[in-house]
């Protein structure tokens, strides 16, 4: 059974948090919590939140046990840039693209496989 979580318009660029998404990528849940808890990186914090999200939705929508999950995939896409101006010299300006991202997380149940 997957279980599903998503985590919209975070305002950190996708190449950010996929350095850190690359690192939980296939691991169990509670060794995936323990990576991202001692993770130096900003994206850390979000992607631990989004994990324990998506071990809630397990347990409460699917009565699935937690311990026995495993983070089968996850995306991280690009959200809606927030373009901003910079002055610069002789009257120009320099766009400022202010990067986000969506990530997508799925749960698997690693003993109920079909």
């Amino acid at each position: 059974m997957e279980v599903v979580a998503k985590l919209n318009n975070l305002r950190i660029s996708p190449y950010k948090v996929r350095l850190v998404a690359d690192q939980i990528r296939g691991k169990s849940v509670n060794q995936a919590l323990d990576i991202l808890a001692f993770s130096p990186k900003k994206a850390a914090k979000p992607l631990h939140k989004l994990v324990g999200s998506a071990m809630a939705n397990a347990a409460n929508n699917f009565s699935l046990d937690t311990a026995n999950l495993l983070v089968k995939q996850i995306m991280v896409n690009p959200a809606p840039m927030l373009k901003r101006m910079k002055p610069r010299a002789k009257g120009r300006g320099d766009r400022i693209l202010k990067r986000g991202s969506n990530i997508h997380l799925v749960l698997d149940n690693t003993i109920n496989k079909s």
